[in-house]
């Protein structure tokens, strides 16, 4: 299991090479992500090519729905951000998920 700190530096890095894609250069929307193992949430801003506020908040019914949510294990988070782990396949077998928006999915699927 990896330490939220690691999780924090890889969601970070992870988020902002989205934010600085053309593709998400317009967008501005709120991001989560679900830690599963560690009972967290990082939550964080995309807009205007980067990445702000980014925090980290117990998991719980009071932690506000962002527009952008992942889900996932920290060690499959380590692994989706070092290239050991690729986002397709890790989706399409439930190891991370994405909750979006319609058009905020179409953006996501160029850039993912």
């Amino acid at each position: 299991m990896a330490t939220l700190e690691q999780c924090m530096t890889a969601l970070d890095g992870f988020v902002g090479r989205l934010a600085a894609a053309d593709a998400a250069r317009d967008l501005d929307r709120s991001v989560s992500c679900r830690l599963t193992d560690l009972q967290q949430v990082v939550q964080g801003r995309l807009a205007r090519g980067s990445v702000r506020d980014m925090t980290a908040l117990p998991d719980g019914p009071a932690v506000p729905k962002a527009d952008i949510r992942l889900t996932m294990s920290s060690d499959d988070l380590l692994a989706l951000t070092a290239g050991e782990l690729s986002f397709g396949p890790a989706w399409a077998s439930g190891r991370v998920k994405l909750e979006a928006g319609l058009r905020d999915m179409l953006r996501l699927r160029s850039l993912l």
